[in-house]
């Protein structure tokens, strides 16, 4: 484990900052836990009282931001597969969320999803589900960077009776953490149609109040925004605009089944959009229109959505699909750079959720949130552009060290903050008690 000071040197960085996207023969140099300086490596080595890391063959780059998942659903890998959304929700998630989900299938699952975030370069996480202060305490256990959106509905379930508990519950979370520097609070209500107008007003007021951030899923399906125009006469999006629920602290998760009104209402309120390409597809729920959202200047950041919908917790891996994605959703192959691509994984990524002062890229003053990849594999040759072999070629399992706040937390593959074998042991206890 390094120090709190120290340095790193590696063949690349990728700063995600600045007039240069790639930086060769540089190192960082950490300090305190933030990153004091980006330097030529044949100076950085000279510098003295520092622990210095030789990565020969790595890239470095900021670390991922996961901006949407749900975090314990990863139990449910594999439970519910090729079934349509409504379908997979209402006969097979739900039912089995309402017998299940207790503050120990939060505590486990979010652990064995925090080790497969970590070993696939994700150092920020946003998590929405049941016992949030659960999930916010395995997170930062685990030394993961996470925000927190807290479910805000009127449905009874284990965590809370109604709507009052709810929030009350959300509040007393955001109190808590309020000033920890891993751990952020936000609203969580679940979508249009599982929660009333009333209570996403009520939302709308309190998080203004508190200028909390909102995630909600929003425009996920063709099906959902029809039975909301159906029954109000209203799409969804501006449902949201109305009450006063849409605006810069807003993350709007999936955005598939959207018209180009509905691109200029999001742009229009500075609202975000959070993008689950894998997930997405696997339940055919639609493309997001990416380019277009982006064209029309609005900020699209990345996320898995739950290893029940996903099956994998995969940074990299969610990179290469929302940039393949992109091309054949636009039909245009200059859609989506890898440079792009990069860029909505880490920096786009920390603002949506409001952190870009912290972290999303490499730059001093930021939290010393890093990875380091491998690119010495046979995949990767030869290496005639680096950000395109990053999001092209990548296998997904190429990060081999992460740093969170200057902590080590994954080191030469292995994690340092979670013990592998105890997870395996625990998700082989929940199989035998899900299938039962």
């Amino acid at each position: 484990m390094t120090s709190v000071n120290f340095a790193v040197h590696a063949d690349t960085i990728i700063p995600v900052s600045g007039t240069q996207s790639v930086l060769n023969n540089y190192s960082i140099v950490v300090q305190e836990g933030l990153i004091k300086q980006l330097l030529p490596s044949t100076e950085a080595r000279q510098l003295k009282d520092l622990d210095h890391v030789e990565l020969p063959g790595h890239v470095l780059m900021p670390g991922l931001v996961n901006a949407h998942g749900h975090a314990a659903m990863t139990l449910l890998r594999g439970y519910a597969d090729d079934m349509p959304l409504s379908a997979w929700l209402n006969d097979k998630i739900w039912p089995l969320e309402s017998q299940w989900v207790s503050g120990e299938f939060v505590s486990d699952g979010t652990d064995l999803a925090a080790a497969e975030m970590l070993l696939s370069g994700i150092t920020t996480s946003s998590d929405m589900y049941f016992f949030p202060d659960v999930s916010a305490r395995r997170l930062r256990a685990a030394g993961l960077r996470t925000q927190l959106v807290f479910p805000v509905m009127d449905i009874p379930t284990a965590w809370a009776a109604d709507a009052h508990e709810y929030l009350d519950k959300g509040l007393a979370l955001n109190d808590h953490f309020k000033h920890d520097d891993l751990v952020d609070i936000g609203f969580g209500p679940h979508s249009t149609y599982s929660v009333d107008e009333s209570l996403l007003s009520q939302t709308a007021m309190l998080a203004n109040e508190l200028d909390a951030v909102v995630q909600i899923h929003l425009h996920e399906t063709a099906a959902e925004v029809l039975s909301h125009v159906e029954a109000t006469g209203e799409r969804p999006v501006d449902l949201l605009a109305r009450i006063g629920l849409l605006g810069p602290r807003t993350q709007c998760v999936h955005m598939t089944a959207v018209g180009n009104q509905d691109i200029e209402t999001v742009a229009q309120y500075g609202a975000h959009v959070i993008h689950c390409p894998r997930s997405n597809m696997k339940l055919a729920s639609g493309a997001c229109p990416v380019k277009k959202f982006k064209d029309a200047g609005v900020n699209v950041a990345l996320g898995t959505d739950g290893a029940a919908s996903n099956n994998k917790l995969n940074g990299l891996a969610e990179m290469q699909a929302a940039s393949l994605l992109a091309k054949l959703e636009s039909k245009d192959p200059t859609a989506m750079s890898a440079r792009d691509t990069i860029q909505m994984a880490t920096l786009d990524g920390a603002r949506a959720l409001g952190l870009d002062h912290v972290t999303g890229s490499l730059e001093p003053g930021k939290s010393a949130d890093f990875i380091a990849l491998d690119f010495t594999h046979l995949g990767m040759e030869p290496n005639h552009h680096i950000e395109s072999n990053l999001v092209y070629a990548n296998l997904g399992s190429e990060v081999t060290w992460s740093w969170i706040a200057g902590k080590n937390v994954v080191k030469n593959r292995q994690l340092q903050t979670l013990d592998s074998e105890a997870l395996r042991h625990k998700a082989a206890a929940w199989r035998g008690k899900l299938s039962s």
